[in-house]
């Protein structure tokens, strides 16, 4: 490794500087200070990691079921031991704080474990045949080289998410990691040399933000890479869908979200401030399923209001590194930017704002937007921050047309006292997932985990993800004589 290098390309099972000897930086969003320097890989270096991937692809598809659970199960103990670098890693990175990279490791390490059960439910079936003697059979295999592609924000979860399921399936993988947090990506890689996969089974790569969309385009467009699967803007995301489907090689996406939160009118008012609070303000609002827009019933709206802005008005931002604030740092100086200016286009329009601490640098506190209207951008824009949205409605059909007044679909929650009603109504919401009295964030390794509408498609997570990752082959064995008609 070259000096002053902290985090080095992994292919092949080797540490490596990037074939050009050129390198890049992430600096603390806090601080300024230099928090990673890592290898910025060029094309060839991403090929050579598609071929390494390749080369070893038939040995480990032909890797048993136990042997392939046990290495999973040996990497979420790495990963789990590895807990302090993960931590350290995401505050310098990403200014997250000790909580937020604590859950992101132990969800992780769950992931992985929940990868070593599938090894052994990648069934098939016998399907009865018009054909006498004819035994047929749908057979899933591993397809090949995967992509995973991952963002910052919820860094190890993603990463992890990214090549788990894959790994268990049989497939070779490559992380391509996210510029903002290479050194916190590394770890994952390292954390899986650790338990002992076989070189070449497991490559990361990381690359300057400038060579980001050449990197990838070369990454997919190899004919040794079978499947893609990215987290991340949908913005991003269609291009990334555009390139696989010119290639005819099928992406799992998880996009862009803008959550809706309903507070119906016999809703337990206490309850859902917790879940609200969680939902819009943990990870300072930087998670797909953060909960952006709260749609209020009109009869509770100024109780739920005056309750929710009291316990925001706790959740406080600062240095994650100190450990005595909720909320640590937005991820860059542009996120305040452009969540300030959605607030003030907002307030502009007519919205009132609850922002009772003031931001300092990248630290921006707990901010509710009341009375939003559709005119105003932030009704439709995902924020991707730690502001949250409330507009108020008369009655439920009113509360889930709101909620589907948006072209995401990824999370929603509903709180209400009548099971019954929510979930009644929770098959009306245009999303992928759906919380009765629970917050928008939840993620849990075993269950269907995507979106719909701009929000993506395909599902990560349990027997789903199997489909994400395998080949299902139509297989016969002719037992009697043919008989043909010519």
């Amino acid at each position: 490794m070259a000096p002053n290098l902290d985090v080095a390309l992994l292919i092949g099972g080797q540490s490596l500087q990037a074939a050009e000897g050129r390198t890049f930086t992430r600096r603390n969003p806090l601080t300024g200070e230099v928090a990673s320097t890592a290898a910025a890989a060029s094309m060839g270096d991403a090929v050579a990691a598609a071929e390494a991937a390749a080369a070893v692809f038939p040995a480990w598809s032909e890797t048993g079921p136990n042997a392939r659970r046990a290495l999973l199960l040996k990497a979420a103990d790495a990963l789990a031991a590895r807990m302090p670098d993960f931590v350290a890693a995401m505050a310098d990175e990403t200014g997250a704080t000790a909580g937020w990279a604590g859950f992101n490791v132990t969800l992780a390490a769950s992931m992985l474990r929940e990868a070593a059960s599938l090894t052994t439910q990648i069934s098939g079936e016998v399907i009865p045949s018009d054909k006498p003697g004819c035994i047929a059979m749908a057979v899933r295999q591993p397809v090949g080289v995967i992509l995973g592609i991952a963002p910052w924000n919820a860094p190890v979860i993603l990463g992890v998410r990214a090549i788990a399921t894959a790994l268990a399936c049989g497939n070779t993988v490559i992380l391509k990691a996210s510029e903002l947090c290479p050194r916190t990506h590394a770890l994952i890689g390292a954390s899986l040399a650790d338990a002992g996969f076989p070189a070449g089974v497991v490559n990361v790569l990381t690359n300057a933000p400038e060579d980001a969309g050449a990197i990838v385009g070369a990454l997919i467009d190899h004919p040794a890479v079978r499947r893609i699967n990215f987290t991340g803007s949908t913005r991003v995301g269609r291009i990334i869908a555009e390139r696989a489907g010119r290639n005819l090689k099928p992406a799992l996406l998880e996009l862009g979200g803008k959550a809706p939160f309903l507070v119906l009118d016999d809703a337990d008012l206490d309850e859902a401030v917790k879940a609200a609070a969680f939902g819009a303000f943990f990870n300072s609002g930087q998670i797909c399923m953060s909960t952006e827009r709260i749609v209020v019933d009109n009869k509770v709206a100024d109780d739920f209001v005056a309750k929710f802005a009291a316990k925001a008005a706790t959740l406080v931002a600062g240095d994650p590194r100190q450990g005595n604030t909720p909320l640590g740092s937005v991820v860059d100086p542009h996120a305040v930017t452009s969540i300030q200016a959605l607030i003030d286009d907002a307030v502009s329009k007519g919205a009132k704002l609850y922002q009772p601490h003031a931001t300092q640098g990248t630290c921006m506190s707990a901010t509710i937007l009341d009375h939003v209207t559709p005119e105003m951008r932030i009704y439709g824009e995902e924020s991707f921050g730690p502001v949250t949205t409330i507009v108020r409605v008369d009655g439920e059909d009113a509360a889930v047309n709101t909620a589907n007044d948006t072209e995401y679909g990824l999370s929603a929650a509903i709180f209400t006292r009548d099971a019954a009603r929510g979930l009644r109504l929770a098959r009306r919401i245009q999303s992928g997932m759906c919380h009765v009295n629970g917050a928008t964030v939840h993620d849990e390794a075993q269950m269907p985990f995507g979106g719909v509408k701009d929000s993506g498609y395909g599902r990560f997570g349990g027997k789903a993800g199997i489909d994400s990752f395998t080949e299902l082959r139509w297989i016969t064995l002719e037992t009697k004589p043919g008989h043909f008609p010519i």
